[in-house]
This record gives structure tokens, sequence and C-alpha cells, in this order.
């Protein structure tokens, strides 16, 4: 039998209205229902646990270090990002017929999901200690998602308390029932991986008819968040719902806008403008009403972070924040410049960490829609403005860098193509996504604009990275409406309209071939990535689809 509900009894963190203190669940005599996905326990079960009460756990279980400031700092072992080869789904009806199966959404069957199961159950009955989050995902309560997460760590517990909704009564707590749960077991590997037909002991499995999914053998926080991201992707668009990897902002006249980009090509840093209010930092939806976001919080990286470059996310490192791979120095105090452990360093903390976060995390329908690409080739221009055609074009292209460290295996910057900038999300084709966003931008009439975040002058090795102080300024004159009053030249081979000045930006970065010493190395290299983009757009070219190829490049 499960033992009764224990809780700390230390005295809970003041939080913001829009969030319960952990208070109200003292008074229960039951534990959440957690027989439905098979635990049983002799251990102690912590539900949703305050801040305060969450540190005295950390600190108990020595799970980590406080720095000065009061913020945990966790280490994750040896996965520092996420490992997406070892995602999969399970195969089976009527779900099989809808996922988009490849080397992205990998089947598993249901005999070996069942029997990894029941390994992670055993686990569980004989652990010490067993926290459960239930919360939601979704800001829209009309299509929210409510989400129980359960982990062996408290730290865990900590970074999902971070980064999902938390409940606002006491109600919604004592009459929480999930529709979907994730069981955390990163202590547990599968040493039959080989015969199980998986990747390696790592597993992510998801199983939609049962309404929940396990993870084993790695410890890194962004699995439990992209994979309820995943499933978001999953139900929402078949209620014709836009699910979208992207940041979002709204400025002090009620425009809003979105940025779409993969993992650091500047979605958190961009959409945290102290001049806007934010609405969330990377997932969002969009319906009928406008945009609302996924999350309750924020999943920054961390590298060559500083307060004059990007004051708000610096300032929300404070207690109740979490730091993740992060190297702390002999004064106890965060070193953002030393990446000797991994250059994916992250942080997560709550939105009301952001000091003007849109309290609503919702918006209307998006003025400007921003795509930022991490161009480690140095070719594509930092701002281009984008035709209805190109829009979808580069939607389905989603060409950006994968940073280091951000995926398993990953050590400097690739060249990739990831779909809807986010492809390893995507459960569903590309093009349901790409349909759907079509739809929206030509009935709301929302700009769509191209943004290099990445190497200007030259490519990765050669050139430098576009300073953080060019592409605010790129953004700013999109927000404001400025960059419309610039004259604009067409790109001749990748057919995008480039301003020719756009305030203090010199000209010569504008025009990526003038920033290059070396003209014919440009050619050279404009053309080969060019040859990549068409490579990669002929999976997208069906007779069950618009064929969007005539709005890319010409080699």
């Amino acid at each position: 039998m499960m033992s009764v509900l224990r809780r700390a009894a230390s005295v809970a963190a003041k939080q913001p209205s829009t969030a319960y203190t952990g208070t109200w669940v003292r008074a229960f005599s039951s534990l959440p229902d957690l027989e439905k996905v098979g635990l049983k326990t002799t251990g102690q079960v912590f539900r949703n646990l305050s801040y305060a009460e969450i540190a005295e756990h950390e600190k108990a279980n020595a799970e980590g270090v406080f720095v000065k400031n009061g913020t945990f700092k966790v280490d994750t072992g040896k996965f520092t990002g996420r490992s997406p080869k070892d995602k999969y789904f399970v195969e089976q009806a009527p779900s099989k017929d809808n996922i988009w199966w490849g080397s992205i959404n990998q089947p598993m069957k249901p005999e070996v999901f069942d029997e990894l199961h029941e390994v992670v159950k055993k686990h569980y009955g004989k652990a010490d200690k067993v926290y459960v989050f239930d919360g939601y995902c979704g800001a829209n309560p009309n299509s929210r998602k409510r989400v129980r997460i359960i982990t062996e760590l408290a730290w865990q517990h900590h970074f999902v308390t971070n980064m999902f909704i938390r409940a606002k009564t006491k109600e919604e707590v004592e009459n929480f029932q999930p529709d979907f749960t994730i069981i955390n077991a990163c202590k547990v590997t599968d040493e039959d991986y080989k015969k199980h037909g998986l990747n390696s002991e790592v597993f992510v499995g998801f199983n939609i008819e049962k309404n929940v999914a396990i993870i084993g053998g790695t410890w890194y926080g962004g699995e439990m968040k992209k994979g309820i991201f995943s499933m978001m992707n999953y139900w929402l668009p078949l209620e014709k719902i836009m699910a979208m990897h992207c940041s979002a902002n709204k400025g002090k006249n009620g425009d809003t806008a979105l940025f779409f980009g993969l993992s650091g090509t500047g979605k958190t840093t961009l959409s945290a403008d102290p001049q806007r209010y934010l609405i969330g930092d990377d997932e969002h939806g969009w319906d009928d009403e406008g945009i609302f976001n996924f999350e309750g919080g924020c999943y920054a990286k961390t590298i060559n972070l500083s307060e004059e470059n990007e004051p708000d996310i610096y300032r929300a490192i404070k207690r109740d924040a979490m730091l993740e791979n992060v190297w702390i120095d002999e004064n106890n105090e965060p070193d953002y410049y030393n990446t000797s452990k991994t250059e994916n360093g992250r942080v997560s903390y709550p939105i009301h960490h952001i000091d003007n976060h849109e309290p609503t995390s919702s918006g209307g329908h998006p003025n400007n829609i921003i795509f930022l690409t991490c161009d480690a080739y140095g070719v594509l221009p930092p701002v281009s403005k984008l035709t209805a055609g190109q829009a979808q074009y580069h939607f389905l292209s989603g060409y950006t860098a994968k940073v280091a460290g951000t995926e398993r295996g990953v050590t400097e910057p690739t060249a990739t193509f990831s779909a809807c900038f986010g492809a390893a999300f995507l459960p569903l084709h590309p093009t349901k996504y790409a349909d759907l966003l079509q739809e929206k931008i030509q009935k709301h009439k929302s700009d769509v604009y191209l943004v290099n975040t990445g190497w200007t002058a030259g490519g990765y090795g050669v050139g430098k990275r576009m300073s953080i102080k060019d592409t605010r300024a790129c953004i700013d004159a999109i927000l404001d409406g400025s960059i419309k009053k610039s004259e604009f030249q067409t790109d001749p081979i990748f057919g995008l309209a480039t301003p020719k000045t756009l305030g203090s930006i010199s000209p010569s970065i504008l025009n990526p071939r003038d920033a290059w010493e070396d003209k014919a190395a440009y050619d050279t290299t404009a053309k080969k990535l060019a040859g990549m983009f068409k490579a990669n757009f002929q999976k997208y070219i069906s007779k069950d689809h618009t064929d969007y190829s005539k709005f890319g490049p010409v080699v």
C-alpha cells in the first residue's frame, strides 16, 4: 500500500496569486491516484510542493548546490541535451494512422512498452521518495491539458514546477484527473535494448492510447518538457488548433509577435524584450481567439549570458530558478562563459521572474511572425521580408544550425533542416502544421520575416556570429514597422527581399555578400546552400499537397 502523504514542514514560499502555494493540499488524507498508471510504493509521496519545500528536499537529498544568490544548480550527468534517437511512439491503433513515422517518430512495439513500463513500476515500488506534479499545459482553459509528472528526484519536481502551469485553486488540485502522465525513471536503463529493437539503453516512450509516457536512462530535464510539447503537437492540430515551437510577446499597444526557431537561434533572448510583455519563450498555440502559451515558465540557454546583453534573463536567475550544467566558480557564482561542461547550459524559472511578463499568457492574432535561423554558412541576410509563398517554403524547410551540446552527439554547429522549426517535436506530418499556419496567416494578414542570428562575413570558423545588438535592431524595425519604409533589393539566388539600409546597421551586413572578403567564396557557398535547400524540399513535393518549391532558391 502507498504511504500516507507526508509533507515537508517548511513554510511555503510566497508566490504570485496566479499559483497555489502548496498549503491547500496539506489537509488531504488521500494520495494522488497513481494506481491508474500502476505505481505502488512504500516510500514517501510528495505532491505539488512549494518552492521552499522543494529547496529543503534538494538540500536534504544532496541533489546539487545552491549558488550565492540562492539559485539551485544541478548537474544532469552525461546527458546535457535531449536524446532524440531514443524517442519512440507505441505503434498501435488508432494513433498509428496519424503519426509521421520515420527517424523522428520511431515505432515501439506495444509489448516492449509494457515490459519497460513494468520495470519502471517495480523500480518505483522500491523508491524512498516519489514526487508528483499535477498541473496544466496550455493557458487557454478551452484546450489545455491536465498533466501529471512523476519523478524520483526533487530537482526534477522543481523543473516541472517551473515549466508547467500551476493550479490556481484548492478545488483544481483536489479534483485533478490527468489527461496524460509522464513517469520519469531516469535511474532505470534498458539492459535488453538490442532485443527490444531500441537504439540504446535510454528510452523515452509514448503510449498515446494509454495516455502515459516513460523515461529511462537520461536525467536531462528537457525530456519531460519536450515530451508534453510533442503530445500537444499531436492533440491540438487534430482539433484545428495550431501548435508551435516559438516564443511570443506583446507590445504596449496590444500587437503580438511570434518568434519561430530551434534551440540556440534566439527565441528566448529576443522575446524577452524590456519594451514588450513576454507571453512565453518556447511553446504556443494559435486558435480562433489568438495566441496562448503552453507553459508557466522559461527555459533559457546561459552560454555567454550577461546582464548587459540579456538583462531580463540574467535578472530572472534568482531563488526558485534552477541552473542546469552551468559552471560554478570558486566564489560560488555561475560562470556563463565557462562551457567546459557543455555549451547547452540552461536555466529554468517561473515566468513571473520576468518583470514585464504578460499575466494572461495570451495575446491576439500575431501582427508579425519571425522565422529565426542560425545560418552556419554565413550566407543568409540578417533580415528579409517573405512573401506568402516564401513563408510556407521556409517554414517547411526550417533551416538552422544545431548548436553544440543541444542534442546528444552534437559537438559543434551543424547545418540542418528541421520542418516547422521543430521537427523533433512533430508527431504529425509537417504539412499538417504548414497548412494550418497558411490558413491563419492569410486570415489574419500577418507579416512574415526571416532573421538570421548565425554567421556573417564567412561561415562558422571563418566569419563571426551576428551581434545581439544588430539582431535586436532588425527585430525592433520589424515590430515598430520602420522596416517597411526601407528600400528593398532582391537576392538573386534565394529571392529574398532585403533592406538596403536599416537604422544604424552597416549596409555591408544587410547584404551578406558585401560582408565577405572573398566574394567568389561567398558565391560558391551560397550556391551550395541553395542546393541543400532544394534537395531537402523534394520530400514536400507531392500531388496531395500544395507545391511551394517555386518559392525557394534558384541555382
